[in-house]
């Protein structure tokens, strides 16, 4: 499907960019309007974008159906001043129920049975049972447009921040097990940042990758490693020698795994798919170049 935003509503094109551009963090606004009257809601249009100033965007967009602001949007223009409570999977349900339109003047925290506590730097309350509260100036807002749907991006600076020593790991950062964060996705499906949810990936920032065009062709055409196989293979920095792809081929038994074997490389190849299941990434590399050496 090839998509001109242009020639289809606006309505469907947002159901197909919150599916396709998933799991979003969510933002749990804070703020008051110009007599002091609490707002609270969720927002997924939402980041933290520098820290050098620190730099959070979240975007109360105008409502599609009658082009309409939100109440968050109203107050930030009169006090330039929001909390983003962070979004918990103890508390997913309370943050929903706080989405309701309810009319203007009415407090989100009472009717979503979250706790509202004074702040330290700014206006607006923070939400107790949000482990991660960030008080912020509001700098700028960028309106984007004037129309249905049209985007405007409330650009913050964190003046403080308040962290629960719950969520701590041992060197004082955030553990994605004990914060339990949630994402928002298209509809009304959420996602756990947690558990089973969370793997990990190499980032190839401390050395230099060989790249998959480096890789023998057989290796880059293989009909058992993947495109995930292929890009941990050539986050190596060089090729194995003759003596390495030996050491490893001796280690893993590579010569009774291919006695009668039909298919030599076929089953190399599902022998490093299978160490690069368990990390060992090296060993696939040299496993993979047996036949090339």
């Amino acid at each position: 499907m090839q998509i001109n935003p242009a020639e289809i509503p606006n309505a469907k094109l947002h159901k197909l960019l919150l599916g396709a551009i998933a799991p979003r963090p969510i933002a749990l606004a804070s703020t008051l309007d110009k007599k002091g009257k609490p707002n609270l809601a969720p927002f997924s249009f939402f980041n933290v974008f520098g820290v050098n100033p620190t730099t959070l965007i979240f975007s109360p967009a105008r409502r599609g159906r009658d082009n309409t602001t939100k109440h968050t949007y109203d107050n930030v223009k009169e006090v330039p001043e929001v909390v983003i409570n962070v979004v918990t999977k103890d508390i997913v349900h309370q943050v929903s129920l706080a989405s309701t339109e309810f009319p203007e003047g009415t407090n989100e925290f009472i009717k979503s049975g979250l706790t509202m506590i004074p702040s330290v730097s700014v206006k607006p309350f923070r939400v107790k049972e949000s482990p991660v509260q960030i008080e912020c100036k509001v700098r700028e807002v960028i309106e984007t447009g004037g129309k249905g749907g049209s985007a405007n991006l409330v650009i913050c600076e964190i003046i403080t921040m308040h962290v629960d020593d719950a969520v701590l790991d041992e060197e004082g950062l955030i553990d994605m097990d004990k914060i339990r964060l949630v994402g928002r996705m298209g509809g009304d499906h959420y996602s756990e940042a947690f558990g089973k949810a969370v793997f990990d990936v190499a980032k190839p920032l401390q050395s230099l990758g060989i790249g998959v065009d480096s890789l023998p062709d057989n290796v880059r055409l293989s009909t058992v490693l993947t495109g995930n196989d292929l890009g941990q293979l050539a986050n190596n920095e060089s090729l194995p020698e003759e003596k390495e792809i030996s050491d490893v081929s001796k280690k893993h038994g590579v010569d009774n795994l291919l006695a009668g074997a039909n298919d030599i490389e076929q089953e190399l190849h599902l022998l490093a798919r299978d160490l690069i299941s368990h990390g060992k990434v090296w060993d696939a590399l040299c496993i993979v170049m047996i036949s090339n050496t």
